[in-house]
């Protein structure tokens, strides 16, 4: 059992790891070297960070191995995978020169990001610390996030950071290099207030399929075929699709419950969480 229960941790080391390694190894990257290959391999290691920080907690519960430490040492491993190399990707892809205002704007913009994903985490460790007994508030964070979680702004701003370095959106859009680096610094600017903003945003935990097995596995199927092939061929353009469509679904569902009112029982979960 005592080897089972470090299955968890072992899964957040390597999630660990692919955070250190896309820090580390974009900072190695000497000038003239092609952006778009390195930012495109640091977001395949961030996706694939994500989905450890997806499995370590499945496992954890499903195994029950929930413990102090790897609770902890998740926290802290999001804060170096998810919350530090975004920002060093941003920087290193707009290679602005120093002393610049533009170059001041985007170094303020990454520290925001990344302070702001520290704070993200801290509440939510609070908060699921405080939840403890408290069923109907253990309940209420299997529905939903307040703010936006940390993995996923990550993936954001590198989806988007990626994008913009494409030659698909080069050939199709040609921004200057001035515009795109206005754009990607108030980009984190603005992932930074989401993920410490008291919005709420849709949990995995909370979906539930009520489907004949055959239809689901079909449908499984058919879209991870059509997923593949996006990965495959058309990687940036699917990778911010997928990962602003969650946004976006989740700003959407906001604005409703804000427009319907508090007295209405629309989309009750989204109602945005009152400051402490």
């Amino acid at each position: 059992m005592r080897r089972l229960a470090l299955l968890p941790n072992i899964f957040t080391a390597f999630s660990l790891a692919c955070g250190l390694f896309v820090i580390l190894k974009v900072n190695m990257v000497g000038p003239g070297t092609e952006i778009f290959h390195v930012l495109n391999v640091s977001a395949l290691l961030l996706l694939v960070a994500a989905f450890a920080d997806l499995l370590d907690g499945a496992i954890a519960r499903a195994i029950r191995a929930e413990s102090e430490f790897g609770f902890n040492f998740d926290s802290l491993t999001d804060a170096v995978t998810f919350g530090v190399a975004p920002s060093v990707l941003l920087l290193k892809a707009l290679s602005l020169g120093p002393g610049t205002g533009l170059s001041f704007y985007a170094m303020l913009s990454c520290m925001l990001y990344s302070i702001c994903g520290v704070l993200r985490l801290v509440r939510f460790n609070v908060k699921t610390t405080s939840a403890k007994g408290d069923s109907q508030a253990i309940a209420a964070q299997k529905k939903h996030f307040t703010g936006l979680p940390i993995p996923a702004a990550a993936l954001a701003s590198v989806s988007i950071n990626l994008l913009f370095a494409s030659p698909f959106f080069d050939s199709l859009f040609g921004l200057s290099s001035e515009v795109k680096a206005i754009i990607l610094s108030s980009v984190m600017v603005v992932l930074g207030y989401f993920m410490v903003s008291r919005w709420k945003f849709p949990s995995s935990k909370a979906l539930h399929f009520r489907v004949p097995s055959f239809q689901l596995v079909f449908l499984t199927v058919m879209i991870a075929v059509f997923v593949f092939y996006g990965i495959l061929y058309f990687f940036p353009i699917m990778l911010a699709a997928f990962t602003w469509g969650y946004i976006v679904l989740a700003w959407i569902l906001s604005l409703i419950r804000l427009i319907a009112g508090k007295k209405s029982k629309t989309l009750e979960d989204f109602e945005p969480e009152q400051e402490d």
